[in-house]
């Protein structure tokens, strides 16, 4: 036995522990290449979380990944949005302050069960979204400007239509031309049978 092999167990190639499994699939996907350097640092982080039986439970809040040298907040903010528009990962649950941390999914393994999960998060995950079309991706479990329902009203008020039309009646007049407006059209000569001068 070399050198190289005294911190191996059994042979097997590679040291021991755990290792992130990200199938070629993923990092092969139009939507990977797409991603900016951080965002794809941050796949890692969350993907060295999956251990089997917790995906749906995985963290990406600043209070966690700041332990994992993530200093800046608008620099995870932005590289969790990418993931999430890309279909990478999905949002089971929604934090909220003060100590309510956000869950999450990677789109590449199945959803574990779990019933702490917010309404919907189940329906709504969407397995390998990042290779699928844009419109299938999976976003946050609430649109960015809340949960309102939609309107039924039109966009400006439920005013009554007008009677008239908006440049006053129309006002018939059924008395026949026994001219057309811009003289008949016999007593008007040809132009081509115009004299020339």
């Amino acid at each position: 036995m070399n050198g190289r092999n005294k911190s191996r167990k059994g042979g097997s190639g590679r040291d021991a522990g755990g290792f992130v499994a990200l199938p070629w699939a993923v990092l092969d996907s139009p939507a990977y290449a797409a991603l900016s350097v951080h965002a794809k640092a941050l796949l890692l982080e969350v993907a060295r979380q999956y251990v089997r039986d917790n995906n749906g439970r995985l963290l990406l809040s600043r209070a966690y990944m700041e332990k994992r040298g993530w200093k800046s907040s608008d620099m995870l903010t932005k590289a969790k949005r990418e993931l999430l528009d890309g279909g990478f990962v999905h949002e089971t649950v929604k934090g909220h302050r003060p100590n309510k941390a956000s869950w999450y999914a990677v789109t590449w393994q199945s959803l574990d069960r779990h019933p702490g999960y917010d309404e919907g998060a189940v329906e709504t995950f969407v397995r390998s979204a990042y290779g699928r079309n844009r419109a299938l991706k999976n976003a946050s479990l609430r649109p960015p400007h809340g949960t309102g329902g939609p309107s039924i009203a039109p966009p400006h008020g439920t005013g009554e239509p007008s009677p008239v039309p908006p440049h006053g009646p129309i006002k018939a007049d059924f008395a026949p031309f026994s001219v057309p407006p811009h003289g008949h059209h016999l007593e008007m000569p040809s132009p081509c049978l115009q004299p020339t001068h």
